[in-house]
C-alpha cells in the first residue's frame, strides 16, 4: 500500500499522499485501452441539426468524457463559459440561440486546447470567423492531430509507469515520481506551445522586411514606388 490522499481533503503540512499502487496501476490501464480507441469526431460525425444551450453542454460533456468536470459540476463546460467565449470572440455567436457544428467544432478545440493553454493563446490559434469550409479542413486536420498526440501518449506514459504497472516492483515512490514526472512533462508542452506562440507574434508579415529595405533605399525627400 502507498500512500494516497484521502477523498476530499487535502493531506496535513509535512505528511505524504497515500496512493494504492494496484488500483492505479489499474486505471492507468483501462485509461491506455481507452485512450487508443478514441478518436475526436469528425466534422460529419457532429450534430447535422441546429442544438440549444442545454443539448450542447450534454453533447460535449459525453463527447469529451476524458477531459475533467468544471469544479463543483457535473460537466465539462458551462453555459456562462460559452457565453464567454462568445463575448472574448473566440467562436461565432449562436444563430436565434441554436449552435450548428461550426460553433461545436470550434467549442470541441477550444476545449481541449484550455487544458493546457489560456485562454488568450487559444484565441491566436482559433480565428473566430473563420468560413465554414475553412474551418472544416482545419477542424478534420486538428482531429487527426489530437488522435496521433493521444497515441503517442500512450507510448509515453507506459515508459513513466513502468515502475507504477510492474506488479514486482517495490519502489514506495513510484506513484509519486509518476505524478511530478506527468507534471514536469506537462509544464514543458505548455512552455514549447507558448514559446512558439509568442514567437509568431514577433514574426514580421511576409513582405514586410522587403518594403522596409526599400524604403531606407529611397532617396531623401522622395518616397519609395
Amino acid at each position: 500500500m502507498y500512500r494516497r490522499k484521502p477523498s476530499g481533503n487535502w493531506p496535513e503540512r509535512g505528511k505524504s499522499i497515500v496512493y494504492d499502487k494496484k488500483q492505479i496501476a489499474e486505471k492507468l490501464k483501462r485509461w491506455e485501452a481507452y485512450l487508443s480507441r478514441y478518436t475526436l469526431p469528425a466534422w460529419e460525425e457532429l450534430p447535422g441539426m441546429p442544438l440549444y444551450m442545454e443539448q450542447v453542454v450534454c453533447f460535449l460533456t459525453k463527447t469529451l468524457e476524458f477531459l475533467p468536470k468544471e469544479e463543483g459540476g457535473s460537466s465539462v463546460v458551462t453555459p456562462v463559459a460559452i457565453n464567454n467565449y462568445v463575448r472574448m470572440r473566440i467562436m461565432p455567436p449562436p444563430q436565434r440561440k441554436k449552435y450548428g457544428r461550426v460553433h461545436l467544432a470550434y467549442l470541441i478545440m477550444i476545449c481541449t486546447l484550455k487544458q493546457s493553454l489560456a485562454i488568450s493563446y487559444i484565441q491566436k490559434i482559433l480565428p473566430p470567423d473563420l468560413p465554414e469550409e475553412i474551418l472544416q479542413v482545419q477542424y478534420n486536420d486538428y482531429v487527426e492531430k489530437h488522435r496521433r498526440v493521444s497515441r503517442h501518449c500512450i507510448g509515453q506514459m507506459q515508459f513513466a509507469a513502468q515502475d507504477v504497472l510492474d506488479p514486482l516492483c517495490t519502489n514506495e515512490n513510484a506513484v509519486s515520481n509518476l505524478v511530478t514526472a506527468a507534471a514536469i512533462f506537462s509544464g514543458f508542452s505548455n512552455l514549447l506551445a507558448v514559446k512558439l506562440l509568442d514567437l509568431l507574434e514577433t514574426q514580421p508579415e511576409p513582405g514586410a522586411e522587403a518594403n522596409q529595405e526599400t524604403c531606407r533605399k529611397a532617396p531623401e525627400g522622395k518616397e519609395a514606388d
